[in-house]
């Protein structure tokens, strides 16, 4: 049901996106800051912008270069990109911007090459947005950017890593590499993407366990291992809301997997409880409650006219009749919250193969990150950091890695029984569907 809902949303008023930036007053870069990556963390450099825009990345070789298109965009008076304080250590070397063809270019100096792609998110204090650059190490020789194969770039040459048409469209750095399905790419299908959301992080380390083991670092090291796993599957990808040690609203959450695409949003986290005695992993998803709520939400708040439902990016609810619009984002609930309740009932089925459970059934609360009305979404709590042995258990990589790997099963098993249309998975099992009844009657001829 998931699939048609979205299918229906998709066929009424796609074409409006196109429309979405028409008009716009030239939006201002207010401020810009570079985070150094860590590891295999990807260095991230922030841009507050007054309003979103589209904008496209690409790189250059010889030099090195990152280049950051804005459109219908000028720095705030006495700013400059320049001045910007570099965190990058040794691979970012300057940062410099200069207007062009109606906007802004922005070009950043690396020092080897980088893949490069961003997204935006709402700033946590709701005053503009946030241009968010990802840059992670790229194949030496080549200035490619994000694309599923390097090519070599010839000087003054842009690749494009990841264009905006529109302000909700925009393609982001990964987690590790996914291996590709050749038949997919040929095919022009798609990967099934999971958004997976390490919880809190930065100033807000979550709860703080027995033994000071903090649940921000533990999430991430799920979401990591989760990301790892789903990305070596064929047919899928594994997109990690946050990569490093810092902060994201939950609101900014649900908005970078709806950037992405997600078709299933996973947020990770660790419970606490006072005492000792709690044990066990559970699994929520969206209460009646919480979707009633965040239905009017949507229809209420002004911000949420432009948003958009079907699949980050398809329908938008600002032209529609008040009555229509309530009608959809019911319809999309409704359906969400059912993927969601099947998705989260396959990882707690796999959980309890592994893990003791805090409770046998699927949860339900309001959970904010659970909001999107169109991705199934769901909340994983991997354990009680209150409690000793789960505290000593999830501080510990090889348990991260058994429970990634249970909440990857449970996630694979849901995901091959309801493939959205346009996915690998999907022709798979067509695929499958077809020999299995061309087995079958050659077998009845023989009979």
């Amino acid at each position: 049901m998931r699939g048609s809902v979205r299918a229906v949303f998709r066929s009424i008023v796609a074409w409006v996106t196109a429309f979405a930036c028409a008009g716009a007053a030239a939006a201002t870069i207010d401020a810009a800051r570079v985070q150094s990556g860590g590891g295999t963390d990807p260095i991230r450099i922030e841009f507050d912008v007054s309003s979103r825009v589209p904008f496209e990345v690409s790189t250059l070789e010889n030099p090195h270069r990152v280049v950051v298109d804005l459109d219908n965009a000028r720095p705030r008076a006495g700013f400059d990109v320049a001045n910007a304080p570099l965190a990058g250590g040794q691979d970012v070397t300057q940062m410099r911007g200069g207007p062009r063809d109606g906007g802004y270019r922005i070009v950043i100096e690396v020092a080897d090459p980088l893949q490069a792609s961003g997204y935006m998110i709402a700033a946590p204090d709701s005053r503009g947005d946030k241009l968010i650059i990802e840059l992670k190490p790229g194949p030496r020789g080549a200035g490619n950017a994000s694309s599923a194969s390097a090519k070599t770039v010839k000087p003054n040459a842009p690749t494009v890593a990841s264009k905006s048409s529109a302000p909700v469209k925009n393609p982001v750095a990964r987690a590790p590499t996914p291996k590709r399905d050749a038949s997919a790419a040929r095919g022009g299908l798609r990967d099934f993407i999971v958004a997976i959301d390490a919880g809190h992080g930065g100033d807000d380390s979550g709860a703080i366990g027995v033994g000071r083991v903090l649940e921000k670092n533990v999430a991430l090291a799920i979401a990591k291992e989760l990301a790892r796993l789903i990305n070596a599957e064929n047919g899928y990808r594994g997109e990690l809301t946050r990569s490093g040690d810092y902060y994201l609203t939950l609101r900014q959450r649900t908005n970078v997997a709806r950037n992405r695409r997600a078709d299933l949003f996973v947020s990770i986290h660790a419970d606490s409880y006072p005492g000792h005695d709690a044990a066990g992993a559970s699994v929520y998803t969206l209460s009646a409650k919480g979707a009633t709520n965040e239905t009017a939400r949507w229809l209420a708040e002004k911000e949420n006219a432009s948003d958009l439902i079907g699949g980050a990016g398809d329908v938008s609810l600002d032209d529609k009749d008040p009555v229509l619009a309530h009608v959809l984002l019911d319809l999309s609930m409704d359906a969400n919250r059912s993927a969601s309740i099947d998705a989260a009932s396959s990882v707690l089925t796999s959980l309890n193969g592994f893990t003791q459970l805090h409770r046998e059934r699927v949860e339900q609360a309001g959970f904010v990150v659970l909001k999107s009305p169109d991705i199934p979404s769901m909340l994983v709590e991997t354990g009680y950091l209150s409690n000793p042995t789960e505290a000593r258990n999830l501080s510990q990589a090889g348990y991260q890695r058994k429970i990634a790997q249970a909440i990857f099963n449970g996630i694979t098993n849901y995901a091959r029984r309801h493939p959205p249309p346009g996915t690998a998975l999907a022709q798979r099992q067509r695929s499958q569907s077809a020999t299995t009844s061309a087995r079958d009657i050659a077998d009845l001829a023989t009979r």
